[in-house]
């Protein structure tokens, strides 16, 4: 039980974390002037007091996390952020809709139930990328990374995310140290590679792309789109 109650500390911590992310798109709101800055600012204080509470209550749980309890922890995150990430989403969409958009994003699929993405805000649209690229490497990577300088063992964390066996050994002798690792270089190929992963994998645009693609590419896109309304 008391496990249990480090595994709410852990998620708790996390989400709060998690409610910087919404730092990048008020910027963004404030700086098109597209309407949506109360609704970020809103979402990223109903996320940090979730989050803060969590932590709060559970503060004196911090200890390092079984298997077990790693397992629990990885379902909760990936249950309880993509959650959280919808608030923005829900003046546009139905909680399920919003629920599948930004669980695409999270775990990379691609996928969207959005249409007019021509005239979305801006910062929408950031919102939906970023949570795209947070989920390239995983927030689980980068929770190991982070989460022990809070005292929260985040090993178990890790063995629960990664598939397969995994050696003590394996790819640095510190988990922490490998997750850092893992985001320097993806951070690394994320600014070297900007002009291919600035959308994160999402379309940033309507079926009409004439106006981003070459005329040989066109049609490969029209019909990928065509293909989709059935």
């Amino acid at each position: 039980m008391r496990r249990s109650l480090a595994v709410i500390h852990a998620l708790g911590m996390m989400l709060v974390m998690f409610s910087a992310a919404y730092i990048l798109p008020i910027l963004g709101s404030l700086i098109y002037q597209d309407g949506t800055t109360v609704i970020f600012l809103t979402a990223m204080a109903m996320t940090f007091v979730a989050g803060g509470s969590m932590w709060y209550l559970t503060r004196g749980e911090k200890r390092q996390l079984t298997i077990r309890h790693g397992f629990l922890l990885v379902v909760m995150m990936w249950t309880a952020m993509p959650a959280f990430a919808t608030l923005p989403l829900l003046d546009r969409l139905s909680f399920t809709d919003a629920y599948f958009e930004t669980m695409s994003a999270l775990t990379t699929s691609g996928g969207t139930v959005l249409v007019g993405l021509d005239n979305l805000p801006p910062a929408i649209n950031l919102w939906r990328h970023e949570l795209q690229w947070l989920g390239g490497l995983g927030v689980i990577v980068l929770a190991v990374a982070v989460l022990p300088l809070l005292g929260i063992g985040g090993r178990q964390l890790f063995k629960a995310e990664t598939p397969g066996p995994m050696k003590d050994s394996s790819l640095a002798p510190r988990i922490t140290e490998t997750a850092r690792n893992l985001w320097l270089v993806y951070l690394t190929a994320t600014v070297i590679l900007h002009t291919d992963v600035e959308s994160g994998g999402y379309v940033v645009a309507g079926c009409d792309l004439s106006r981003i693609f070459s005329d040989e590419l066109r049609w490969i896109f029209h019909a990928r789109c065509q293909h989709r309304t059935f």
